[in-house]
């Protein structure tokens, strides 16, 4: 779908109009654009980065209700939360999985533990199932042993979910394009095309992977979509508005499964401002999170996780885990992700509503804010008020009224049975969908083993390098296939192996490779790897 030439043939197509011109390649981009693929509208989505870049690649992994922000009285968003999580746990399974959640409470706790008893049965009343249950001290220690056990009285277990984000977005968008949508990444919108009443009709976009000469184009389309999350303020000051939207920082610690071994979640209130911080396994690795801070900082350049941040979570990870002996120079990569809110000038950022919003401003149409697991109702709100602005069609408006599965399902084949395990074959439908059988096709010998201690497998980044629009080994290894968070140096140390599977698929000449690797180890180095202080 996406191989050698697919760019030229969706460059080719841009001089017919569209619908829906999407710009913004996150979660909220892709799915607005399975929506309209799959209401029939022509669509194209443009990132100007690579699909998943910002946010949506560095989330907190969690698809979950928010049982926080009942703590602020967001009950809105809690509800459609909790009814987005249990439907994409449904429809997708491997993908989107159930995690434990342990509420721990101690006694020097701000918030008493009655208090999260009845925040959950709230939380399990929108999700119309009963699924949290009380402990005493001695039952949460048989629940994580690794707890610290002074002070603590006990406090609740709990389901969310948890996901690969970028893969999310990556099946979205491979599932809307093999249904006639199109989506370019590296194709920024460098200018909005407006009428000559200033209705915003169209954008120029440019094409920054191309090897050659670049090359622009003019795009048409019925409704412009700016799904740019944190950076939705910047397209919207070039048709004259104002800035709206607060950048809020969410940073997150990655340790070795080795050094934080963790069955389930756990989330507890941090010692200093009762902010609930959380610790979870996630793909071989454990992660703690997240900060809440205002990010001040260039949103063109990566995002990365503060000397303060890191201090601010080691905090609460001693406080939780004391016997750990965890150590700054335990942490094996730092993420850090900008997400967006209305601005409404509170002094704890963690009290923004993270309701998304949506403004239709001379025939621009706004979503921004929200959540991972509110995605598709963010894409349908958004596509309802952009289909009034087109010629009447009830057939297809009525498609975006009916409820549908969020993602296809995936079809077994008798070649996952005999080449995968359970747990693997499970994880390859939820990853790529339709396309799993393909992946175990494409391997060589030896390709289906995992990559050391990563659960990924050398064949996801052979099919990777070669069907799913890499440009950049970032793109391969940050987000395609995860390694720059599942392993110790974000697998520098395995990029002459990774170079002997990928190269070939990518197309890329001996000097091509070697700048990349050079791009990537900076990259890494700067935003995911926290360096102590005095250390070179």
């Amino acid at each position: 779908m996406w191989q050698k030439g697919w760019r030229d043939k969706v460059w080719s197509d841009l001089k017919q109009p569209f619908d829906f011109l999407i710009i913004g390649g996150g979660i909220t981009g892709a799915g607005i654009l399975r929506e309209a693929t799959r209401a029939g509208y022509r669509s194209l989505l443009v990132e100007a980065d690579d699909f998943a870049a910002g946010t949506s690649s560095r989330s907190s992994k969690l698809v979950h209700g928010g049982f926080r922000y009942l703590k602020n009285a967001q009950i809105k968003i809690t509800l459609e939360s909790v009814h987005e999580r249990e439907r994409l746990l449904k429809e997708g399974r491997g993908l989107v999985s159930p995690l434990g959640f342990l509420l721990v409470n101690y006694q020097q706790d701000r918030q008493p533990a009655w208090m999260f008893g009845i925040g959950l049965v709230l939380y399990d009343l929108m999700a119309l199932k009963w699924g949290h249950q009380h402990y005493d001290a001695d039952g949460m220690l048989d629940l994580c042993p690794q707890l610290n056990p002074h002070g603590l009285s006990g406090g609740y277990r709990f389901f969310d979910a948890q996901t690969d984000d970028a893969r999310l977005v990556l099946r979205l968008l491979r599932e809307s394009v093999r249904e006639g949508g199109a989506a370019l990444n590296y194709a920024p919108a460098i200018r909005l095309l407006r009428s000559r009443q200033g209705e915003v009709t169209g954008a120029v976009i440019v094409d920054r992977a191309c090897t050659g000469a670049s090359r622009t184009a003019e795009v048409q389309a019925g409704v412009v979509i700016n799904a740019t999350g944190a950076w939705a303020d910047g397209m919207r000051l070039r048709i004259g508005q104002r800035a709206c939207l607060r950048k809020l920082r969410g940073s997150h610690l990655v340790f070795p499964a080795r050094r934080l071994p963790l069955a389930r979640a756990v989330s507890i209130l941090h010692p200093r401002d009762q902010r609930y911080v959380f610790a979870f396994p996630w793909e071989g690795t454990t992660l703690v999170g997240t900060t809440d801070v205002d990010h001040t900082s260039s949103l063109d350049i990566d995002p990365a996780i503060s000397h303060e941040e890191v201090a601010y979570l080691m905090e609460v990870v001693e406080k939780a885990f004391p016997e750990q002996a965890l150590k700054p120079q335990d942490i094996q990569a730092t993420f850090s992700g900008v997400r967006p809110v209305v601005d409404t000038g509170k002094a704890d950022p963690s009290k923004e509503s993270r309701e998304h919003v949506l403004w239709c401003e001379d025939g621009l149409v706004t979503v921004t804010g929200g959540k991972l697991t509110t995605f598709r109702v963010m894409a349908v709100d958004a596509l309802k008020s952009a289909c009034a602005r087109l010629p009447h069609n009830g057939e297809r408006r009525s498609r975006l009224h009916k409820r549908h599965r969020v993602l296809n399902e995936p079809a077994g084949d008798e070649i996952l049975r005999q080449s995968l395990d359970g747990a693997t074959r499970l994880r390859w439908l939820g990853r790529y969908g339709e396309e799993a059988a393909q992946v175990v096709a494409a391997a060589r010998p030896g390709e289906l083993e995992r990559i050391t201690t990563s659960p990924s497998r050398w064949a996801e980044l052979r099919w990777a390098a070669g069907q799913e629009a890499v440009v950049h080994l970032d793109d391969l290894l940050l987000r395609r296939v995860r390694l720059g968070l599942q392993l110790p140096h974000g697998g520098i140390d395995l990029l002459e192996k990774i170079r002997g599977i990928v190269q070939t698929e990518l197309g890329w000449e001996d000097d091509r490779w070697n700048q990349e690797a050079r791009d990537y180890t900076n990259l890494w180095e700067t935003c995911y790897y926290f360096r102590q202080e005095g250390s070179s």
